[in-house]
């Protein structure tokens, strides 16, 4: 077939020589064509049709269009070729798949989906959707895009999954983000939203209906397999995808943090939403202004349900448990009800505990990640609480007479750990001893003595005694001047040798003699 550049040079060789086989040697072809299209030039047809010429498939083609109509236009070309050679097929596979592909594309243009253009109310209709979002250490994230239909707004937000409480959290920022609520809120048949489908008809999840009547709107469903109902979220989780996943396409380096990915979303949603609209010809933050007093007001407080799983905290221990971990709340929380979610991946996760007051809901703790055996605790949990050290024993009188022991003073005490603590014997004999010393000597004399002795280890039979008197002897200190010399002298050396003096008798001893 000739392209119309060869057949204006066709024509213009035969009106220089008006003759078919002239113009033919100047343009390279047949005399016949060159009749052909000067005819069709001469009936008002710029261009001649091409010559019909039989192909090998024209025989099987009606087989061909029913096994494409059975599949839907789904059949491969190589099974199609197999099943035309049981039936005396004689052509090559290449020609199969010519013919197999002109009759899928006759199929398609013949059943293909006609789009009316979706004219919205501002204020209507709210679409949402998920993607697969960047990885952090290993672990892929979740992209919850929404899109406000008359305005076009998008709004993106890193999830970590797509669990009820992180989806109902996602939507809750949605609408404050927008400053109100639509009319109806469009997503997927997730198991968040619809539960079963019987006879068609969508049953929806008890959460999910809690969480429309908190916020007063209607929760809808596309009809299943079929995201064309909801184009306008699809076509944002594109963009997001292309924009924020790192790609060859973007060359954006991979993120090392979550919260570098929810910068990313906010800078994809502060570009998207200030630059101008190609159907709108306007920007979307500049429409949202408008439609916003569109939409109806929202509570002051979010659901329940988007702080998280609900636990009961003991009347006895603050510790809640979340995922195989244990975490610590106020203890003013004993017996209460807590929320608990997780927010992040990797080393930004955090398990964050709400508490619904009086005064609406309040954020009571936050922490890491914690391994099922190692509770993550927060010590200002425990304000009245004691560590317990093993062997710091309380010392704490349980009679009179160790009431009135203990009363001498901090030696004492410490006399009656350590004596203790090597198994003394004897020891309230000993205690009462020291009593009875302590009213002789003196509390005060008595208390360091004990002291010393418990420094010492002294604890046996008449050393806390010789204790005391070894230290009134060191009452008077003798001290060197120039008359006196603290050098000792040789007079005690004289008795070495000499016998041993006989003590004088008692006179009423000798009257007895």
């Amino acid at each position: 077939m000739k392209v119309d550049v060869e057949v204006m040079e066709i024509l213009a060789a035969y009106d220089l020589t008006r003759s078919f086989r002239a113009a033919a040697e100047l343009t390279g072809c047949s005399h016949h064509t060159v009749a052909r299209h000067v005819a069709a030039r001469d009936a008002g047809h710029p261009l001649a049709e091409p010559v019909f010429r039989a192909r090998v498939t024209d025989p099987f083609l009606p087989k061909m269009e029913e096994w494409i109509q059975l599949s839907h236009g789904k059949l491969r070309g190589d099974k199609a070729h197999t099943k035309l050679l049981a039936l005396g097929y004689t052509g090559s596979e290449r020609s199969t798949r010519r013919a197999i592909a002109q009759v899928r594309a006759n199929f398609r243009l013949g059943n293909v989906r006609v789009h009316r253009p979706w004219v919205t109310e501002p204020g209507q209709w709210l679409q949402y959707d998920f993607g697969d979002g960047p990885l952090i250490d290993g672990r892929k994230t979740v992209l919850f895009v929404a899109w406000l239909a008359w305005s076009r707004f998008r709004i993106v937000i890193v999830l970590r999954d797509r669990t009820a409480p992180t989806v109902f959290a996602a939507l809750d920022r949605t609408l404050r983000i927008i400053g109100g609520a639509p009319t109806y809120v469009l997503t997927d048949n997730e198991k968040t939203v619809t539960v079963a489908h019987i006879a068609g008809v969508p049953v929806r999840n008890l959460q999910t209906v809690d969480f429309a009547r908190h916020y007063g709107v209607t929760v809808l469903t596309c009809q299943p397999a079929d995201p064309a109902t909801k184009g306008g979220s699809e076509s944002s989780v594109k963009l997001a995808k292309a924009d924020i996943v790192p790609k060859d396409t973007n060359l954006r380096p991979e993120y090392d943090s979550f919260a570098e990915i929810e910068t990313a979303c906010q800078e994809f949603m502060d570009e998207v939403n200030n630059r101008e609209h190609r159907a709108t010809r306007r920007k979307p933050a500049a429409m949202l202004l408008e439609e916003t007093p569109r939409l109806h007001r929202i509570p002051a407080t979010a659901h329940t349900v988007s702080f998280g799983l609900s636990r009961s905290v003991p009347d006895n221990t603050p510790m809640v448990t979340f995922e195989n971990g244990q975490y610590s709340v106020p203890s003013h929380l004993l017996g209460a009800q807590v929320f608990v979610r997780s927010h992040g991946v990797g080393r930004d996760e955090r398990i964050v505990v709400m508490h619904q007051s009086s005064e609406g809901p309040v954020e009571v703790a936050r922490h890491a990640r914690g391994r099922p055996g190692s509770p993550m605790i927060d010590d200002t949990h425990f304000p009245d609480h004691a560590p317990k050290i093993p062997g710091d024993y309380a010392v704490k009188a349980r009679s009179a007479a160790e009431a009135e022991f203990l009363a001498i003073g901090a030696g004492a005490h410490t006399w009656l750990l350590e004596a203790a603590q090597v198994g003394t014997m004897r020891m309230k004999q000993k205690m009462a001893e020291a009593v009875a010393l302590a009213k002789i000597a003196g509390r005060a004399d008595v208390d360091q003595a004990l002291g010393t002795a418990a420094i010492h280890g002294r604890f046996a039979h008449q050393d806390l005694a010789s204790i005391l008197n070894a230290t009134g002897l060191r009452t008077s200190t003798h001290t060197a001047s120039e008359n006196r010399s603290l050098t000792q002298g040789t007079s005690g050396w004289a008795a070495i040798g000499q016998p041993p003096a006989v003590p004088a008798a008692a006179p009423e001893q000798e009257e007895c003699a």
